[in-house]
């Protein structure tokens, strides 16, 4: 990998490592817009090696411990971040020689004071490029760089097979998908003509796009960063937002509830809305089908709903309301006159660790336990809001049942709600022995999307 003249991107990459207190998909988003002048595949080299080392940190701390006589929790940060990067583009970075991942780390130990060690970094580092076919290894957990307990909580609720499937899932990569909206009475702009334009100028980037199969407005790309760039971006065009979120707005079934013909307007109330996708959608469908509404989007996060606003305005959606409120703070206004209540509530994520590769390092069994509380009580407000005849929509972006499946069971046997069938909203092939009850898990490695919950029930 040829560097930069002025930038070191191996120091770059440590540097981000030995970044604490920060979120790494908020530290990998800074730094490509710091050095937004290096090349694409500058760029692709960072985020590449900075995710994969963060990524895969378990292995290679167990590879790291059979060929070191110093375990890796001994070595001092500097050289164990060195070390960890070392190792991941001996094994995962066939574009690097064995020999550039070697040198380059005994190079960095020296430039950050440490050429004491500079035999040791090469010694160590070398012994694993000479025997990395021969590395076995002895669990799921470090096979996949999971936690044990996490693999553990999988395995007993999804079987051996299908949690490694997951596994293997998370580690794929993961591509952004684009949502096109259909809609141009407010864009201006055909949804056919967008997406001729995007795509052109995603392929003139070296980038890929592809139709997502599941849905007809939704879109896979990769290889682009700055996506505020790409064509009619700023008429609101496009949104930025996972195929498995967009699903579950179609899972309300919008079009069966015949909300037509009515005189006052049709009320959404989404009470964890930040980043707003659902929001959006909703709106767009309910655009399409000529209805008046009323959309209020609610988050605790001050600075999430900022940004929930400028993308209102940008995508011209005049019924959509932003406004900072704790889903957990009850709203007497709005209390039994909902006609649909998203809860799209806070979670522990591990369906989303392909994404967002810390999680998996900061999630405890017990925070959990403190998670499902609190998404009990949010979905206690959410029932109150629900006009009779009306619709929640409760969903996670997680794989574990005490989160889901068990809530599902609660609002129908303590809230006397009645589960809605999903078959007749979401495609044929995301059909199974759940979706006619009410609900769907999706899992990475056996769907073509995040780990995501979906449930629908009426009041």
């Amino acid at each position: 990998m040829a560097e930069n003249n002025k930038i070191n991107l191996r120091m770059l990459v440590l540097e981000m490592l030995l970044t604490e207190n920060v979120y790494s998909h908020v530290i990998v988003r800074d730094v490509l817009n710091k050095y937004n002048y290096l090349s694409q595949q500058e760029k692709s080299f960072i985020k590449r090696l900075y995710e994969g080392v963060l990524e895969r940190r378990i292995e290679l701390d167990y590879v790291l411990n059979c060929f070191s006589k110093v375990p890796v929790n001994k070595m001092k940060p500097v050289i164990r971040a060195i070390m960890r990067m070392g190792v991941y583009q001996i094994l995962y970075m066939d574009a690097v020689p064995d020999s550039a991942a070697c040198n380059e780390a005994v190079k960095l130990a020296q430039k950050k004071g440490f050429a004491t060690l500079k035999g040791f970094v090469n010694g160590v580092l070398r012994n694993i490029a000479r025997n990395k076919e021969e590395i076995e290894y002895t669990s799921l957990s470090v096979k996949y760089s999971m936690p044990e307990w996490i693999v553990n909580l999988w395995t007993r609720q999804l079987g051996k097979e299908k949690t490694e499937l997951v596994l293997q899932g998370l580690l794929q990569e993961h591509p952004v998908t684009l949502r096109f909206r259909d809609i141009p009475q407010i864009t201006g702009i055909r949804m056919e003509d967008a997406v001729n334009a995007v795509e052109k100028a995603i392929c003139d980037m070296g980038g890929t796009i592809e139709r997502h199969p599941y849905l007809p407005y939704a879109y896979k790309i990769s290889k682009t960063d700055d996506l505020t760039r790409l064509p009619y971006y700023h008429d609101g065009a496009f949104v930025i937002q996972d195929v498995s979120s967009m699903l579950a707005v179609e899972a309300i079934g919008l079009e069966s509830m015949k909300l037509g013909n009515r005189v006052e307007p049709v009320l959404v109330m989404d009470l964890c809305a930040a980043p707003g996708g659902k929001s959006m959608l909703i709106a767009d469908l309910l655009e399409q089908y000529d209805v008046n509404y009323t959309v209020l989007s609610r988050d605790v996060s001050a600075g999430k709903v900022e940004l929930m606003k400028e993308n209102f305005e940008r995508c011209g959606l005049a019924h959509m309301t932003a406004v900072v409120q704790d889903a957990l703070q009850k709203d007497d206004a709005y209390m039994g006159k909902a006609d649909i209540v998203i809860a799209d509530v806070p979670c522990s994520g591990l369906g989303v660790i392909g994404k967002k590769r810390d999680i998996k390092y900061n999630i405890t069994s017990q925070a959990v336990d403190d998670i499902v509380r609190l998404q009990e009580q949010i979905l206690e407000m959410a029932v109150l809001y629900l006009k009779p005849g009306g619709r929640l929509l409760f969903s996670t972006c997680t794989i574990n049942q005490n989160e889901n499946e068990e809530h599902f069971e609660w609002l129908v046997n303590d809230k006397k709600l009645t589960p809605v069938s999903l078959d007749e909203e979401l495609p044929a092939c995301l059909h199974s022995n759940t979706t006619e009850h009410g609900y769907l898990q999706l899992l990475p490695g056996v769907h073509d999307a995040d780990g995501f919950f979906i449930s629908v029930l009426t009041k």
